[in-house]
């Protein structure tokens, strides 16, 4: 993994914090689109680049890393939090790159309808089928989101897709009576303290138990909404985001290989 300047500015303005101890200074710090630079634009190991895809007559347009060579590769569809894709999900799809994926984060915030779109999952849909027929890929096609994002993967696994293996993070969960179209293993991430998702789990679990579908599902002490994004202070959990990004790479090797 790739440090860059930004990741010692985190820790400076983490310190600088602790040791101001301002309920004024805190705010100002809680979110820095250019602390998400954990892997450099300008990686020399990586080749970056904007990719559209057709979604039913819609151009959807998005952010395509991938290790150069241009050798066939697992692609990994990126999701973005409802702030749409921003430095940070673009970091995100090229931590994905450096794993030997194919990542792909679309921009759905700048579609017409943006978010609430009654088009979105299918607009989704259209980007894995973008990805497994992409001149790299190999066909496979893993899915991970974070907050909205993580509802979509989510919605997607149920939507009839060739997905082959979805990872939300902290997100929504589907009607009990979806979850029998569910067909990609899931691997569920939640923080302990994000009690308004969390308030979803059990019901959500019980139908994917009922239902044998394949998931894991891990929570994380301490841990709250967002505890991945790294570029919001007030959310970020280091060592949750450590372990669940781990958790996240293992999975999509085994399902995606």
């Amino acid at each position: 993994m790739l440090y860059s300047l930004s990741m010692e500015r985190r820790n400076f303005l983490e310190r600088f914090t602790q040791l101001a101890g301002s309920a004024a200074i805190a705010p100002l710090l809680q979110t820095d689109s250019a602390m998400a630079q954990i892997v450099a634009e300008n990686d020399a190991r990586l080749v970056s680049s904007t990719a559209e895809y057709d979604a039913a007559g819609i151009k959807v347009t998005g952010y395509l890393a991938r290790l150069k060579g241009g050798q066939k590769r697992p692609a990994v569809l990126v999701i973005h939090e409802n702030r749409g894709l921003n430095p940070h999900t673009q970091d995100v799809a090229r931590r994905v790159a450096l794993e030997g994926f194919l990542g792909y984060a679309p921009d759905m915030m700048s579609l017409p309808g943006g978010l609430s779109s009654p088009d979105t999952v299918a607009r989704l849909a259209a980007a894995v089928g973008f990805l497994a027929k992409h001149p790299e890929s190999t066909g496979k096609v893993g899915v991970v989101g974070f907050c909205w994002g993580g509802g979509m993967v989510n919605r997607l696994a149920a939507a009839g897709t060739s997905m082959n293996a979805g990872v939300p993070y902290y997100g929504a969960q589907i009607a009990a009576e979806e979850v029998p179209k569910i067909s990609a293993p899931l691997l569920l991430q939640y923080g302990a303290n994000d009690t308004r998702i969390n308030a979803g789990i059990e019901a959500y679990e019980a139908a994917l138990k009922a239902n044998k579908k394949v998931y894991e599902k891990f929570i994380y002490e301490g841990a709250g909404h967002a505890f991945n994004n790294d570029t919001n202070n007030g959310s970020y959990n280091k060592e949750a985001a450590t372990l669940a990004w781990e958790r996240t790479i293992k999975f999509f090797k085994k399902y995606l290989a």
